[in-house]
């Protein structure tokens, strides 16, 4: 989404974050298979690190978006009802109502990478 922002010249209108619903992952940097597939788009990956997503998050956020069911159900969770209105499925933006692949389990990171793209160029364009 931070690459496609900055292509689109918007970069002054966003603050893009990410954070995790679990807490394995937390300090971490991307997966080597996430890091290949976005140097093959040409995509800077960076030095992200995980974070956990904490409940201020639910107040400092116009839009949270979590790739499966299983986000959705750990961000209502974690952020408490108050948040629910900024809670969407990622593909949603692009008018679908199913899950992001999940590379950890297919290890087809083109497909988790086209669905991802697809729900970040919808939500863009949804608004620009």
């Amino acid at each position: 989404m931070k690459h496609l922002v900055k292509k689109a010249g918007l970069e002054k209108n966003f603050y893009i974050d990410s954070a995790a619903t679990s807490t394995e992952e937390i300090g971490n940097g991307p997966h080597y298979g996430t890091r290949t597939k976005l140097a093959q788009e040409g995509i800077p990956c960076g030095d992200h690190r995980a974070r956990q997503l904490v409940y201020a998050d639910g107040i400092d956020y116009d839009l949270i978006i979590g790739m499966d069911q299983e986000n959705l159900y750990y961000m209502n969770r974690i952020l408490g009802p108050g948040a629910a209105p900024k809670i969407h499925l990622l593909l949603e933006w692009a008018g679908l109502k199913r899950d992001i692949a999940d590379p950890w389990y297919t290890r087809n990171f083109d497909q988790t990478y086209q669905d991802i793209d697809l729900g970040c160029r919808a939500l863009l364009a949804a608004l620009k």
